[in-house]
This record gives structure tokens, sequence and C-alpha cells, in this order.
């Protein structure tokens, strides 16, 4: 795995744990997260939050929120 994910809503923590890569719904459109990933903080809109650990593919479905990327370290806070 080479990413470390952390999801946030105001209730919990969704998810956190090692994926290998991340999907999420970018204000100017759809992006994909990958390790190595140049650092980036970016706003989300409504849609779904997709990652893919050793269990598989996961999917969040979003209204909004933000993202930070940052030396294969992945924070995502969200609304629901």
């Amino acid at each position: 795995m080479g990413l470390e994910l952390k999801i946030v809503s105001p209730e919990k923590v969704e998810y956190e744990g090692q994926v290998d890569r991340v999907i999420v719904p970018g204000t100017v459109g759809q992006f994909e997260i990958l390790a190595n990933h140049a650092p980036i903080i970016s706003t989300l809109e409504k849609g779904r939050v997709i990652y893919h650990d050793s269990e598989g593919s996961h999917e969040l479905d979003v209204s909004m929120g933000f993202v930070e990327v940052q030396k294969n370290k992945v924070n995502i806070c969200v609304e629901l």
C-alpha cells in the first residue's frame, strides 16, 4: 500500500488505513491520488470518494469537503 488515508466527518472518523489509491470529486473535476502524488490542497464537491485497500474498493458519498495530500498522507474532511 502506498498511501496513508484518513477520512473524517463531523460525526466520526469514517476511515483510517493504508490504501493503494483514492479518487475524489474535486471542485474542478474528479481526480485520482496515487503514491508519491505532488502536494495538493483541493476543495471537494458533491460526489463519491472511492478508495482501494487490501479488502477491495470502497465508496463514500459526500456533499462537500476538502482534501490535503502531502508525503503519501491523504487527509480528507467531508460533510456526508
